[in-house]
């Protein structure tokens, strides 16, 4: 059973990665749009400077998985695998975007709703089997065991004050649509997660 377990968590990395990687370089690169989270971080980066952004994620993340693995290992081993092949999986297929631009035009609102919605659905097929990108998220979950405040507060907080540095950075319309993207993202990772208290056989 243990095994059978560690393979569906093993794919849905796997999948939920690249459903991630899609998101980003198809529907919010072309763009300059932004997720939430260290994502978010990671290509605000890669519109200033041009690093890869899965490699940016993972110089940022190092100091909260630090952190995890001092504080709570089971944080730590619960995102560390989803945040390093979700980061190279984003840098692999990043040299794909130019080919799917070329033959594929989105008006820039319709690319920040499928690409919010793809995101959604790949984070929150991560979160069904109990991993995640960590990140910024798990910098929450550790902030919110100091302070006592909702997880989904802080993240909240977090995701509106990269969006809001994005836009400042880059452009107004920058950070309206990815306020699209992140509603849309928050609402398909919702509904991805909605019948982990229902199901009996729920990862948890």
């Amino acid at each position: 059973m243990r095994d059978v377990y560690l393979y569906k968590k093993i794919i849905t990395i796997i999948v939920g990665s690249i459903l991630l990687s899609i998101g980003v370089n198809f529907f919010l690169v072309p763009f300059k749009l932004l997720d939430g989270g260290m994502i978010g971080l990671g290509l605000i980066i890669k519109y200033i400077t041009g690093m890869q952004p899965g490699l940016v994620i993972i110089i940022l993340s190092s100091p909260i998985f630090l952190l995890a693995w001092v504080y709570r290992r089971d944080y730590f081993f619960s995102s560390l695998h989803g945040m390093l092949f979700s980061s190279f999986t984003i840098d692999y297929l990043s040299p794909l975007h130019y080919s799917f631009i070329a033959n594929f035009h989105l008006p820039s609102v319709i690319s920040s709703i499928i690409g919010g919605i793809i995101i959604g659905l790949g984070i929150g097929l991560m979160l069904r089997y109990g991993t995640s990108t960590g990140g910024t998220d798990l910098l929450a979950q550790l902030l919110s065991n100091l302070v006592k405040i909702n997880v989904g507060i802080i993240i909240l907080i977090m995701d509106a004050f990269i969006i809001l540095m994005g836009g400042i950075i880059i452009s107004p319309k920058t950070l309206l649509l990815s306020t699209i993207t992140i509603l849309f993202a928050g609402l398909f990772t919702s509904l991805c997660t909605i019948k982990l208290k229902g199901q009996k056989n729920a990862i948890y």
